[in-house]
């Protein structure tokens, strides 16, 4: 893929993040979250904008088949919008932190996409990888007028190209856990967040490499969240690995919220206070249980020639995720005591996710 390609997806990615009209193969869509009555006006200059949401909003909604929606890759559904169905009850529509707010929706009437299918689809990707809410307004691409314009295919494309990460930096950085540390950056090609690995002691990376692979959690990292366990696991495994004869690597994904970002896992949050587990609260916002992508630590480690780790890690899916992409992986136990504003939230994860807690 060449750059000028790369630059097509970023392009409209950010273009919707901005609020902007995008062209996506044969549909013109805006954020359902961002648009506003001049945004929207000038959408519908010809036509009547649909509303596109991801099947497993539309099962929350009873819009779509529960079995489809829980099938491994489920079409997205078309809302369509008669006069009612204004921008702020679309909104509601989109955004379930107004579920309860809102409780009386429709009726609606839905349709498949049909051969906008490929579109209707990238154009959902475009909104996760700009870390929007998953449900766009949309017309036929020649109904309005785009800022950018990228083809389904490139937009799809956006979730593989991250992936392709080159070494930015590299600097000694002491911690306080973990005194003899390197951090080196990493930059993908998508234009999306870096990604940091921390190189404690002496790491062999011909031998199997004691390892974590952490998702950013501000909440927990940094402000010290009781509502994860985030960061006592951040704390454990640095001082783990710094007391490991051989050292090892921590890798610290900008993957917030098991890849959904940190605006959308703060409405998660707010979710959750309405008595959702962080399952459902992700899957009411269209999202599915889990977002993350395990091939950009992959590509992280091969990057630093490690080809075997034994993880710190209480989840098997980031042992078979690094599997899957051709890396040889263990687990070490990595589990945090609970307390009582995450004793639910660890319980969650355990029967409803598969971690070993």
């Amino acid at each position: 893929m060449t750059l000028a390609a790369d630059y097509a997806g970023i392009a409209a990615s950010d273009a919707l993040r901005r609020g902007q009209i995008v062209r996506v193969g044969s549909l013109a869509v805006l954020s359902a979250e961002l648009a506003d009555d001049a945004a929207l006006a000038a959408l519908e200059t010809r036509s009547r904008a649909g509303l596109i949401i991801t099947a497993r909003r539309a099962a929350v909604l009873n819009l779509a088949n529960q079995i489809a929606a829980a099938a491994a890759d489920p079409e997205p559904v078309w809302v369509e919008r008669p006069a009612w169905l204004d921008l702020e009850a679309s909104r509601a529509v989109a955004d379930p932190v107004l579920d309860l707010a809102t409780p009386m929706k429709g009726p609606f009437r839905t349709r498949p996409l049909g051969e906008d299918t490929d579109s209707g689809r990238a154009a959902i990707t475009l909104a996760k990888h700009a870390g929007l809410i998953p449900a766009v307004y949309a017309v036929p691409h020649g109904a309005a007028e785009a800022v950018v314009e990228t083809s389904a295919g490139l937009a799809l494309a956006l979730p593989a190209q991250a992936a392709r990460l080159r070494i930015a930096s590299r600097a000694r950085l002491p911690l306080a856990l973990a005194p003899d540390t390197q951090v080196v950056a990493f930059r993908s090609v998508d234009g999306g967040p870096e990604h940091l690995a921390l190189l404690i002691g002496d790491p062999n990376p011909v031998t199997t490499v004691l390892s974590r692979l952490h998702s950013a959690c501000l909440t927990g990292d940094v402000l010290g969240s009781l509502k994860c366990d985030c960061g006592p696991q951040l704390h454990a495994a640095l001082a783990a690995i710094a007391a490991n004869p051989g050292g090892g690597i921590l890798l610290y994904l900008q993957q917030e919220g098991r890849g959904i970002g940190l605006i959308n896992k703060l409405r998660a949050y707010a979710l959750q206070d309405q008595g959702f587990d962080t399952v459902d609260a992700n899957t009411r916002l269209g999202f599915e249980p889990d977002e993350r992508d395990f091939s950009i630590a992959a590509a992280m480690l091969t990057a630093l020639g490690v080809r075997s780790v034994e993880l710190l890690t209480n989840n098997p899916d980031k042992v078979a995720g690094l599997a899957a992409h051709g890396l040889t992986a263990s687990r070490r136990a990595h589990a945090m005591p609970p307390n009582p504003h995450n004793h639910a939230y660890l319980a969650t994860k355990r029967d409803r996710q598969g971690h070993q807690l």
